[in-house]
């Protein structure tokens, strides 16, 4: 199977951005970076791509232009295994950024994300409706995912 590789769409922050996520995320690094030769259609010399990997997965970012910029039509969903997580990945990527709803957030550069923990998938399929119901209701109520309050609301009665 081919690989498949999200390319994120910058104006002339790429290689600043693809700096500033790796270092965030573990097991995470610059793989190469390509320039603008004499053709254009930016200055030459200027960083076209920077191909990167955030924990194993690789990614592209390409100034192209102030033509396109980011929506929440796409995110990044970090999937945490414990509050520290969360709050760290929270903290760092909302640094320059905003916060949003239900665990969403914009960094710096306009990119919507995702920081969910793991524990909010087996409380929303929890087998009693009453349970995923209370779940989802605390957490339409968040910004930031708090996994022991999502779990204090499914456990009330």
């Amino acid at each position: 199977m081919p690989a498949i590789t999200p390319c994120l769409w910058f104006d002339t922050q790429g290689e600043e951005a693809a700096r500033f996520y790796t270092s965030i995320f573990p097991n995470s690094r610059i793989v190469d970076i390509t320039r603008y030769g004499p053709a254009g259609p930016r200055p030459e010399g200027t960083v076209m791509t920077v191909r990167f990997e955030l924990d194993g997965q690789e990614y592209v970012a390409l100034n192209g232009g102030p033509e396109f910029t980011f929506s929440e039509g796409i995110s990044l969903q970090v999937g945490c295994g414990s509050q520290a997580e969360i709050d760290e990945y929270w903290d760092r990527l909302t640094d320059g950024g905003e916060a949003g709803p239900c665990g969403w957030l914009k960094d710096r550069y306009g990119l919507s994300w995702q920081i969910v923990p793991t524990a909010l998938s087996e409380l929303l399929d929890d087998p009693d409706p009453g349970r995923s119901q209370r779940a989802m209701q605390a957490m339409l109520k968040m910004s930031k995912l708090d996994i022991e309050e999502l779990r204090r609301a499914a456990d009330e009665a």
